[in-house]
């Protein structure tokens, strides 16, 4: 199997020096900030959360103060948020998600994510450069348009999102056109089990990656092995929602990430996606940790009784109470009433005083029950709903 370079297959001890130097040198750039000696140094510094990347950009438009240089593009996507791009060689790393969809210089890639304000059109070119692909931009809509282009042109790959293509593919079946795509590289939604084999059945080997407007690549999957491989420029972590604090191997968490790109520093972007890290290397060669890709939202923000409970005041309530571990609450229903109820697992814990404490943290008073330890589930949720509105 080919590599995009020799980042994929290095020691970890390569990996953690190589990162360890670039992050410091990130942190240089941002300022305000302590150096590390290690990666596990990152849990100690702050979390940038996107409601405050938005706060910071209506202050100091277009970026917040934060350092962008060697810019070619300036994207908007909503809230607005506002991030910039690069004309660099590979500059949001898809090159390499790419590769590992066997994507090169021999093959035509009808690129159906959207060139409008938002990023992913000019994201995927990029990587496409990068591997020597010729590109049609096609952008979204007009499926006939499309299909006619795929044929006339002669597309071997496809980029967009995973259900586009088939709506090109059946457009294409209605007009008698054969197509030639073998390759399609997608992302920006789920690509369920059933579409994947669909695909398989019509010779096309599809892939999906995890990526954001304001990161870019960030994780993808390859033809061998399972789970998605971290992009090698970027660290990921897993944490508890609505904190910093780094969760055990395999255990659901909030996905944060930090980028290495020198031209546009994030660390700690908080992404509001939920993940969990896989064990062990994936048998395609590439050595750096794998995700199980995207699992939820993190943001569990529930309005109860009126009021909202963020992820960030549960994370509160722990860090006030020595010994507790963790809490999770439910909100449910009593007769047409919203109730509110708090599980908590830790050692020496007093219900009654964790219950006098929740006025002042959670803004509602609620029922505590502390619990046997491994008793809530590693699942990254930190408040459930279990109201139902059909009775």
């Amino acid at each position: 199997m080919t590599h995009f370079d020799d980042l994929e297959t290095r020691s970890a001890d390569a990996r953690e020096a190589d990162q360890t130097a670039a992050l410091n040198a990130q942190i240089a750039r941002v300022g305000g900030m302590d150096q590390v000696t290690s990666l596990a140094d990152l849990a100690k510094l702050p979390v940038l959360r996107k409601s405050d990347l938005s706060a910071r950009q209506k202050e100091q438009p277009p970026f917040g103060g934060m350092i962008a240089t060697n810019l070619s593009h300036v994207f908007q996507s909503p809230g607005p948020i506002y991030e910039p791009g690069g004309a660099a060689h590979d500059w949001w790393r898809f090159g390499r998600f790419l590769a590992a969809c066997g994507i090169d210089a021999d093959d035509i890639i009808q690129n159906c994510f959207s060139y409008h304000l938002t990023p992913a059109g000019t994201m995927f070119e990029n990587g496409a450069r990068a591997v020597g692909a010729v590109v049609l931009p096609a952008g979204t809509g007009q499926t006939e348009l499309q299909a006619q282009a795929a044929h006339d042109i002669g597309c071997t790959a496809y980029a967009g999102t995973p259900d586009y293509l088939k709506v090109i593919l059946e457009k294409a079946d209605e007009m008698g056109l054969p197509l030639k795509i073998t390759k399609a590289a997608v992302s920006g939604g789920a690509l369920f089990p059933s579409l994947r084999d669909f695909y398989a059945d019509r010779g096309i080997t599809c892939l999906q990656c995890y990526a954001t407007a304001d990161l870019g690549h960030i994780a993808y999957e390859t033809t061998v092995g399972e789970g998605m491989i971290v992009d090698e420029g970027v660290i990921v972590e897993i944490v508890t929602p609505g904190t910093g604090d780094p969760v055990a191997e395999g255990e659901v968490g909030e996905v944060v990430v930090t980028s290495l790109n020198p031209d546009y520093p994030l660390i700690r972007f908080a992404t509001g996606d939920l993940s969990a890290v896989m064990a062990g290397q994936s048998p395609c060669g590439r050595t750096n940790m794998r995700i199980k890709g995207w699992m939820g939202r993190a943001d569990q923000t529930t309005k109860i009784k009126g009021m909202f409970v963020r992820p960030e005041q549960v994370a509160a309530l722990v860090a006030k109470h020595d010994g507790m571990t963790r809490a999770r609450v439910i909100a449910d229903r009593a007769g047409e009433t919203d109730v509110m109820s708090v599980q908590c697992e830790g050692d020496n814990l007093d219900a009654a005083a964790i219950a006098a404490s929740l006025p002042a943290i959670l803004k509602l008073n609620g029922d505590v029950a502390v619990v046997a330890d491994n008793t809530i589930p590693r699942d990254g949720v930190v408040i459930e709903d279990r109201r139902t509105y059909d009775t």
